[in-house]
């Protein structure tokens, strides 16, 4: 005897899926999801030196008494967004920085390079190994 299995999905879901399957028809492939070359690293780079980002964020994006920005995990729309309107910081209004500007910020931090891990630092890794 076979059992057959039913999947009920509800009208509101399946409205829901259309509609976000027509939006996606709509939006162009550039305006869903910036390029990674978004912005200048050159020109974020002498932002970040001039708004004093590194006075609390670090010179290498690492923290401090600001948050660590490196591995920058927001994408483009969302860090601009939250620089716009953050919780802990001062805001960085379109009056103060463009959209542009902010994405060459975004791809200076994105362009920092990471932490090595602490096993691959002879130093700590032989502090780690000597406890």
């Amino acid at each position: 005897m076979e059992c057959a299995v039913k999947t009920i999905i509800p009208l509101n879901a399946v409205a829901a899926l259309v509609l976000a399957a027509s939006v996606a028809a709509q939006t162009p492939p550039s305006a869903a999801q910036p390029s990674p070359s978004a912005g200048s690293a050159g020109n974020g780079k002498s932002l970040y030196l001039k708004y004093s980002c590194y006075a609390c964020h670090g010179y290498d994006g690492h923290g401090g008494a600001g948050a660590r920005l490196v591995p920058m995990r927001m994408n483009l729309p969302g860090f601009s967004a939250y620089i716009r309107n953050p919780r802990q910081m001062p805001p960085y209004t379109a009056k103060v920085l463009s959209d542009d500007q902010a994405a060459d910020l975004w791809a200076y931090i994105k362009s920092m390079p990471e932490s090595p891990p602490a096993g691959s630092i002879p130093l700590l890794s032989r502090i780690i190994s000597e406890k």
